[in-house]
């Protein structure tokens, strides 16, 4: 099949894929020449009776949930849409962090409007891309001929609306989809014609299998690997080394950033910290990673990370740093990647630790419901066939339709589904049972809403929450 890409971009009620909506979903086809095919896609989608937004997303896109229900489609009928006419065989879903932020939400919208939530992505000829990671390994290794932006305090930084500011690309709307969308494409250009050869070797090396050829357990061998979670100070960019096996057929690396040494010094400074409290990282570290511990802020390098073969990483061959002064560019020598790499191969113990640490730490919180249960496990057959007749059911046959699932997720699944997108096909006792998952819902998600409600300044915004709230409630 013919490979075409498809730049997209959500807008949604908040950041977790588990808890919040789509309501904003824009998209551009384009030719592997980035050359633009056929009008661009940009439809709202309706907000649904069992969520509240995060009033701090509303007021950074400007979209309200009043919005969504005046003139968008509903969730069933954006999945059908978005997986007939978009995501059409052949096609390389691309966009700016879509890999890690987007895709989860078009994971989650699929599974529980009953789709399978992965076939849009791998099955025939599909494939999908990230921009971010491009972006990085380009700063990092080939940035000549692009202008890079810095925050005010002199970091590096790689957000989309400063690099087109700076490059002179029109991007006149940050955090509308379809601004967005446009300007991923004119970044994309903007790197394929100042760097075709590193933009081209990315793109064949998109897949899984094309990534498990450079990083893999048979053959360990240095990489170099461009993250969001590495320093901004060397442009988020390392060299690596397979450590161990992860998660999910998954690898663990080890930066060669550091030794051995550096590690065990973090884990003697966590060890003395107390729950709660603020840590910080060696004073010889320049990648610390932030997290949330009892709301304060815990910093700490990631010397040992998961690298997901399928989320398409950005990596190369470390020989790729003997050219146009690769290593200064990342701030590393041979040297001293040979120095720790020859500490960790002493320790093979190391490997075995870390292996066993990421194989007894939960991937997900534990789902209290099936619409945030997609990764608990995946369809028979049988039920594949029951799954496909949900979807294509009509308001009609879906208040008589009760098929005999397999899987445990499922039933309640339905209820919420139809209850969600067709109403009318509810019984009384039904309703009764969708309104009480509803209100618990609800009634969860309050407290934080209105927490952000209060500290929103936007006064039209404001009000516009609490009525739309106070409907739900």
């Amino acid at each position: 099949m013919d490979n075409i890409f498809f730049f997209y971009d959500l807008e949604t009620s908040g950041l977790n894929a588990r808890e919040d909506r789509i309501m904003q979903f824009a998209g551009q086809r384009t030719t592997l020449d980035l050359e633009p095919i056929d009008e661009p896609v940009n439809v709202l989608v309706k907000m649904t009776d069992d969520a509240l937004p995060s009033p701090g997303a509303i007021n950074v896109t400007k979209i309200t949930p009043q919005d969504t229900l005046r003139d968008g489609i509903s969730e069933a009928e954006f999945v059908k849409y978005a997986m007939e006419e978009i995501f059409t065989p052949g096609t390389i879903a691309v966009g700016y962090n879509t890999v890690r932020f987007d895709d989860e939400f078009m994971r989650a919208i699929l599974w529980r409007n009953f789709y399978d939530p992965y076939e849009w992505e791998w099955k025939d000829g599909r494939s999908r891309w990230d921009m971010l990671d491009v972006v990085r390994l380009t700063r990092a290794l080939r940035p000549e001929g692009i202008e890079w932006p810095f925050t005010e305090d002199g970091r590096a930084t790689n957000r989309l609306e400063l690099i087109t500011k700076l490059n002179g690309v029109a991007h006149e709307h940050a955090h509308d989809a379809l601004s967005d969308v446009y300007a991923t494409i004119a970044v994309a250009k903007l790197i394929k014609e100042k760097q075709p050869k590193l933009f081209d070797f990315l793109y064949k090396i998109r897949g899984k299998k094309d990534v498990q050829k450079i990083v893999n357990l048979e053959n360990k061998t240095p990489f170099v690997y461009a993250s969001g979670r590495y320093s901004s100070e060397h442009n988020k960019t390392t060299v690596a080394f397979p450590l161990t096996t992860g998660r999910n057929g998954n690898v663990l690396v080890f930066d060669l950033r550091y030794g051995l040494d550096d590690l065990r010094e973090t884990e003697r400074s966590r060890a003395a910290c107390p729950s709660g409290t603020l840590q910080v990282a060696p004073a010889k570290s320049s990648c610390p990673v932030e997290h949330t511990v009892h709301d304060r802020s815990v910093s700490y390098f990631p010397i040992v990370k998961e690298l997901c073969y399928n989320k398409c990483p950005a990596v190369a061959p470390i020989s790729v740093l003997d050219s146009e002064n690769g290593w200064e560019k990342i701030g590393l020598s041979k040297e001293i990647v040979e120095k720790n790499l020859q500490t960790l191969l002493a320790h093979p113990e190391f490997a075995e630790k870390m292996r066993s640490e990421y194989e007894n730490r939960p991937e997900f919180p534990e789902a209290i419901e099936p619409e945030v249960a997609l990764y608990e496990g995946f369809l028979n057959d049988n039920d594949r066939i029951k799954v496909a007749a949900v979807r294509n059911a009509d308001l009609n046959k879906l208040a008589d339709f009760h098929p005999d699932f397999h899987d445990p997720r499922l039933p309640e699944l339905l209820l919420h589904y139809k209850g969600r997108n067709y109403p009318q096909s509810l019984s009384e006792s039904e309703m009764e049972s969708y309104e009480s998952y509803r209100q618990a819902r609800l009634k969860r998600q309050a407290p934080r809403f209105m927490a952000e409600l209060e500290k929103l300044e936007d006064g039209f915004l404001k009000e516009e929450l609490a009525l739309y709230a106070q409907s739900l409630m």
